[in-house]
């Protein structure tokens, strides 16, 4: 298999999507302004919106985020299965396993 397959599809994201997983691999239903500020500690500066929302709306298209309306005005967003197992997997083969 390449990394094109859907079970190495983690290969294929960027270095911020993946972050965008990990961050919500820390809680399911967080909302967009929780992820950019996790990110921000993390990144040590500033998220800008677009780029926040782009990348969150890429994973949804590519069914490992779920996102859902909490009201008129916020949306929840959620790891799916495929990406739980997607980041199981590329972290056996991060630690020498064989995902």
């Amino acid at each position: 298999m390449n990394a094109t397959t859907e079970e190495n599809v983690v290969a294929d994201l960027t270095g911020f999507q993946r972050d965008l997983l990990r961050s919500l691999a820390k809680a399911d239903d967080r909302k967009g302004l929780a992820l950019k500020t996790d990110l921000a500690d993390y990144y040590g500066e500033e998220i800008n919106h677009s780029r926040l929302y782009q990348n969150l709306d890429k994973l949804v298209d590519r069914g490992l985020v779920a996102k859902r309306a909490r009201d008129r005005r916020t949306n929840e967003y959620s790891l799916t299965d495929a990406a739980r197992d997607a980041l199981d997997r590329r972290d056996e083969w991060v630690a020498g396993g064989d995902a």
